[in-house]
This record gives structure tokens, sequence and C-alpha cells, in this order.
């Protein structure tokens, strides 16, 4: 039988993800020669053998690829026969050039959680247990190609066992750059007031007894560190909100697998699909009446399940009587997650004790965040981990090869990066928080120092957003070098069309958030823009302006933002409406001043902050403590609503939606005795029928067929689905988030890509986004 020979040059998600014991174990099955290596860049192959058989083998390849591996491309190349005898693993080398893709952290696979609750399992209850399929990747790769050496494991020598393991073909840890054992891996402790040096039994019962009692134990996963208490302690959830000085934002819950999950909430199949993902993310799902505190997400009947991912998290779960847990980020709001251990000091306070190792995490990576909408569709509102670092493709004519590197720095709120190279990979961040604080400052430049240095791709321009005093505008100044300002809702919309690969697509963008910077110097927030290409849009509609008295503060007081509305819409402010009353006497006389002179306000056309206006007209919502809670709330409140029960419609002229009517009409309907829900609901359905009419007008208008939703108010499902479902129904093609999140941490995204579509286009007053800037002084 004459010999055929075939090399395989590979690139994606190809290294640590099991792909070279792979390979070999598709060699030996098919009888094939010939070796596999990893370089900075690819994973390299050449299988030797019968036609037929070597075929076979290459077929077999791009059919079952390891289970977190994502192959971009294959190339073949017919070369000649070497002759080998039997099948080699090479030594990785490393290269210069583009690196090879990154892979996520990954939840623990069932394999590894049957042996570690096996007696018998040499791995029994060993909290670091992983496999080529599961456990750390992103947070512990220090650098490319991914070999041991090259991880934080570096330290923790292989014992005997171990490596007979790793260098067996024919086992699942074969070249599993993570393994480890009680013999040879990283070993956990517990510290608490009275065990400051670690010296007790067995850590996690101790983390366990703590918690049973009703305390609070920072726990070190994959990404940072967890606080975690029990979810069904309501004095216990009090008081870590006490703590952590975070009086209302809902709390992520923890269990223990999805039969658990079903008992604090309704878990539908699409649910459940991504809460058993490797990703193992937190998915928003209606709550059980009951099953947790409600304390746990305040105001809300839904909550933030996620299963238990990681080893530690499992073993804790057994010694619990507990089902379900709080398991929030261990930080003070706005702070970036702990992950240093040198960093404790910031726990203080926080924990009654911390159950901790010594495996450092080179990056931090906080939970990712996911809903499902009325279709089963994914909607992502948090990427990050089991899903960073990995890049959105682009299309090849966005960049091109002769693109710069190009950094995109996001917003300031729910920041994340983006790392556009011209190969056409835009690698996303992690969630970093929230940018005004100088620690997210320090994550950022880490992270992106980090991402820098995995890709070996470094930024040669800075796509920033227009907002002057954004704390990621002045990073980017800081940095120095050529830099690109683009229009908030610009961004927004193409990074919608990017993650559709929808870049050559003309689009009708409806972007609707809380602010974004106009380019008329105005707070925008209520925007359809015509886009034909990715560099340019023309602003067709918008929500009527109206004023922010005192500002971005105002955000933070919606009752301001009421009033301001009432006056405009002729209302009188009575004192019995909740927003009157909240300001009382004297805020009433300050407003009463301010408003009609418009004296310290900014002129705004924000559906985000007419959202908080209507909550607090309602009596939902009059203080804010964290971004968007006004809204979130009312969209609960109006799912309790008939639909229907009071009708309430906006004033569309010229593109242009005037919500005056509204507030008259839902002022009336509380004079007539309408409930809150009933009211939030019409107000609801006000928003979706004139979006539906606005957006359809200015689509056929400018023969755009493609309507796409985007920006953070589209977190709310019942206006997402409401919209979408319309319009569909009226013909039109709709794209909405699958990728990336509609909110902030997908500006990156779009940023990026304009940036690349147009580094040096000019400012244009309404008809476009992107500004050259030569570099900071």
């Amino acid at each position: 039988m004459t010999a055929v020979r075939s090399r395989l040059d590979i690139t994606g998600v190809v290294q640590g993800v099991g792909f070279r014991p792979a390979v070999a174990r598709i060699a030996d099955a098919r009888g094939v020669t010939g070796f596999v290596t990893n370089d900075s860049g690819s994973v390299h192959l050449e299988f030797e053998g019968g036609a037929e058989a070597v075929d076979a083998a290459i077929a077999d390849l791009r059919a079952g690829p390891p289970p977190l591996a994502r192959i971009d491309d294959i190339r073949v190349t017919v070369v000649a026969p070497q002759g080998d005898h039997g099948f080699r693993i090479v030594a990785s080398t490393a290269t210069a050039g583009p690196r090879t893709l990154v892979p996520p952290d990954v939840a623990m696979c069932t394999d590894c959680l049957d042996e570690m609750t096996d007696p018998t399992d040499r791995r029994y209850r060993h909290p670091f247990i992983t496999c080529t399929n599961c456990g750390p990747r992103y947070t512990v790769i220090t650098d490319l190609p991914y070999d041991r050496p090259a991880t934080t494991m570096a330290a923790f020598p292989m014992c005997e066992r171990c490596s007979d393991e790793y260098h067996d073909p024919r086992n699942r840890r074969f070249h599993a750059q993570t393994i480890a054992c009680p013999d040879c891996g990283p070993t956990l402790t517990w510290l608490s007031p009275t065990s400051r040096d670690g010296a007790v039994g067995d850590p996690i019962d101790a983390a366990a007894a703590v918690i049973e009692a009703g305390g609070i134990v920072a726990v070190k996963g994959i990404g940072g560190y967890h606080l975690a208490c029990r979810a069904d302690d309501t004095d216990s959830v009090a008081e870590l909100r006490r703590r952590k000085s975070r009086p209302a934002k809902p709390f992520a819950v923890m269990v223990r697998d999805l039969a658990t999950a079903r008992l604090v909430a309704v878990i539908s199949d699409a649910a459940a699909s991504l809460l058993t993902s490797t990703a193992a993310p937190i998915v928003l799902v209606p709550s059980a009446p009951g099953a947790v505190s409600a304390l746990v997400a305040p105001g809300l009947h839904d909550v933030g399940v996620m299963l238990a991912y990681s080893p530690i998290h499992h073993l804790l779960f057994q010694r619990l009587e507990s089902t379900a847990l709080v398991m929030t980020s261990a930080n003070a709001g706005g702070s970036p997650i702990v992950f240093r251990d040198d960093d404790l000091t910031w726990i203080n306070g926080l924990a009654d004790g911390v159950l901790t190792h010594d495996r450092p995490i080179h990056v931090p990576c906080e939970d990712s965040v996911l809903a499902v909408d009325d279709l089963g569709a994914t909607l992502p509102l948090r990427r990050s981990r089991g899903y960073a670092p990995l890049p959105v493709s682009l299309p090849v004519s966005v960049p091109t090869p002769e693109t710069p590197v190009i950094l995109a720095t996001g917003g300031d709120l729910k920041t994340t990066f983006c790392l556009m190279a011209p190969d056409g990979h835009a690698h996303m961040s992690s969630h970093l928080g929230d940018m005004a604080d100088p620690r997210t400052q320090s994550c950022f430049s880490a992270a992106l120092d980090h991402l820098v240095h995995l890709t070996g791709r470094r930024p040669e321009l800075v796509a920033r957003d227009l907002h002057p005093g954004y704390a990621t505008t002045r990073w980017a100044q800081r940095r120095g070098g050529p830099m690109v300002g683009v229009q908030h809702h610009h961004a927004h919309a193409v990074s919608l069309l990017a993650e559709h690969g929808r870049l050559g697509s003309a689009i009708l963008a409806v972007t609707y958030d809380g602010t974004g910077y106009g380019t008329d110097g105005t707070t925008w927030g209520g925007e359809l823009l015509a886009l034909t290409e990715p560099s340019r849009f023309t602003r067709v509609g918008h929500l009527k302006p109206f004023a922010l008295p005192g500002g971005d503060g105002a955000a933070r007081r919606p009752a301001r933002i009421a009033l301001d509305l009432m006056f405009r819409a002729g209302v009188d402010w009575d004192p019995d409406l909740p927003p009157v009353a909240h300001v009382g006497t004297d805020g009433r006389h300050v407003l009463g001043q301010q408003i009609p002179r418009g004296i310290g306000c900014v002129t705004t056309t924000s559906m985000g902050r007419l959202f908080d206006a209507v909550a607090s007209l309602l009596g939902v919502c009059q203080e804010v403590t964290y971004e968007g809670q006004a809204a979130i709330e009312l969209e609960h409140v109006a799912r309790a609503g008939r639909p229907g029960r009071v009708l309430v419609d906006f004033d569309v002229r010229d593109g242009v939606l005037d919500p005056a009517p509204v507030i008259i009409g839902l002022v009336a309907g509380m004079r007539s005795g309408a409930t809150a829900a009933e009211l939030a609901a019409a107000f609801h359905l006000a928003v979706i029928r004139a979006t539906i009419r606005v957006a359809a007008e200015c689509a056929l208008a400018t023969s755009m067929p493609t309507i796409g939703l985007t920006g953070g108010v589209f977190a709310n499902r019942l206006l997402l689905e409401g919209i979408r479902n319309g319009l569909r129904a009226r013909g039109f093609d709709v794209l909405t988030h699958r990728v990336v999140p509609c909110n902030d941490g997908g500006l990156a995204l779009g940023q990026a890509v304009i940036a690349a579509a147009s580094p040096k286009s000019p400012t244009r007053e309404g008809s476009g986004s992107c500004a050259s800037e030569s570099p900071a002084r």
C-alpha cells in the first residue's frame, strides 16, 4: 500500500482544550503515523498512512474536535511521506506573530465530579480536580503556547502518578496542563478571626459551619473571590447588604444542580440548557415563591441562578444542609472583584471567614449573566466567565489586512474593552465594572496588558466614546497615541450588526439607553439611526427632548425628571402625586424655580430616563441605588398589570416621540383609581406601539427592511419582545443581541468596527460619529 502524508495547520481555540491528545487518539484509532505540535499561533500536525486512513483521520478531526475547541480554519497540504513509526506529540514552540485564541474558563465536567465524589478514587474530595475538558483556562494562562510552565500551576510539580496520567494517550488527563491531585496540587486554607494561620481541620467543613450558622464567607473561586451566605436566611442576606452597601441590587443565587435550581425558580428548557452549559452562567429566571429570602432580589419576580461550577463549590454543597447560597462578587459597590490573595484586606469587614487556596489567579473574571426571551433565545446581559476572551469574528472586509490593531475602551459602566486585529478577530475582555473606580482602571490596564501579550497584538489606534468626561476617555488620553472618538449610540448599532455578521447591511437601529453623548452636545438615549455603512449614520428619529434637573444626578433621584415632564405636559404638581410628595415642599420650591428657566438642567432624549421618571410618577421607585433600578422595578410591576386595561399613547410626528400625552394619561389613570401595575403596563404598551410605528415609518422612508434593537433599555424583555414581535408582524427583519450585551458591555465592539471602517473620518453633526484626534499631550 502506498503511503500518503497530509499536513494540517489549524487555527482557532485549539490550545488548552485537549486538542493534541484528541489528535493523537484519532491517529491511534485510524492507524496513521506522524506528529502534532503547538506553536504560539496554531496547531500543526501531519498524518501519514494509506489514503483512506489519512482521509478518515482528517474527517474525524473536522467532525469531532474536543468539546471545548473552536476550529476557525484548517489548511491541508500534501507533503512527502516520512516513514514514521507511531504518532508523537511534539513539545510546543514559541513563535512570533499572531497567536492562537485563548480559551475561557469552563465548568467542572461530570467525569471529574464523579471521581471527586467516589471514595475509592484517589482524587476523592480533591478541590482542584480538572481534566482536558474542564476547569480554569483564561484566568490561569500566563503565556502561549499553552503548557504547564505558562500557567499559574507552574509552581506545583506533578507527582509520579499525575505525570503518568499526563503522558498516557489513553488517559483523559493526557497533556492536561492543570492536572493535580492531593499529593501535588494546590491546597485549601481557612482564615478567620480565630484562625489567621489556617490551622483548622478541613477548611471546607469550617466554611460550611460558618455559612450554616448565618455567617458570610469569602470563597476563592476560578476568577476571583465571592461572598457567600444562606439564600434562605433573611438576616444573613440583610447583613450582607449592609456590609456591601448594596441596599437593593439583586444578588445571584448558586445551587448544587439543575434539580435544585427547579426548587428555587421556574426553569425553562432554554434556561436549563444555559445553566448546564460549559460556561455555567448566571441565568435570570422567574423565582419560586418563598424559596429564597425576599431580600435576595427586592421588589423583583426574577432571580439570577447559577449552578455550582468549580470543585470547591461542589464540596461546599456536600457539607451544607442549605440548598441555595447567595454568591456575589467580593467587592464593595462599583469596585472590581477581589482576586489577589494580597488584596484580602479589601474583604475586611465584609466576611466572617475566608476559604482560600494557593493557586494564583492571573487575571480576574466575573460571572456571566444571561436571560432568555419568549422565543427561547439567549439575551446576554454580561459577557464574562465562560465566554471571554473569545473573539467575535468579523467579515474579512472589516477590518482589512491594512487596518491597525485597534483598542476600543467601551463605556464607563459595565466596562469591557475590545482588542481588534487585522485578521478579523475582535477580542472582548471580561466584565471589568465601573471605570470611575481607580481600582477598575488598574484592572483595565492589567487585563489589557495580559490580552495584548496573549494575542501578540499591540494597539496602534484607540477608539473611545465621544463623551469628554468619561473615565475611559481620560484613560485613553493619558495613554497617548492616535485616538478616534465614536458616538455612543452609533457604536451600539454597529455592535449589533457586527455580532450578526451583517456589517454590509443597511439598518434602521432603534437605540434606547440611559445616556450617551450626542453629536449636538446634548445627552441622547432615545434614538433612531439609519446606517447604510458602518462608518456613517443619520439620526432620523428620537424622543422629544426634556430636562434632567441637576444633571446626571437626576438619574439617582427620578422625581426631578418626573416633575420636568409634568411641567412640559402641563400637569400641575399636586402634592398627592408620588414624585411631588417625594421632593417635599422645599424641593418643589427649588425645582419650581429651576425647571421653567432651565437652570442647572441638562437636555436629554433618553428613553432610560423616561422610564425612571414614570417609575417615580407611579410611586414604584424614588431613590435609585444601582444602575437601571427604577426601570427594572417598573418592568416587574408592569408584568402584573393587564395589558390594555388603560391606554395611553405618545404623539408621534416626523420621527419624534412626544411623551406629554403619556404623562397626562398616566396621571389621569391614577386619579381614576387605576393600579400601578395597570399603569406600568399601559406605559410599556405605549412605548411598544410608538416605537413600532416610528421605526416602521422611518425604515420605509429610508428603504431599510432590517431594524435593529439595541441599547441598555432592551434588557427589558417586555419591551424587547413587544417591539420585536410587532415589527416582525409588519414584515421587517429584526435583529436583537445574541452574542454581546445590548448594554454598554457590548459598546467596545461597535467602537472598534467603526474605527476600522473609517479611522480618519471627520465628525459630522447629526450624520456621523467618528472623529480623529491627534495624540494626547
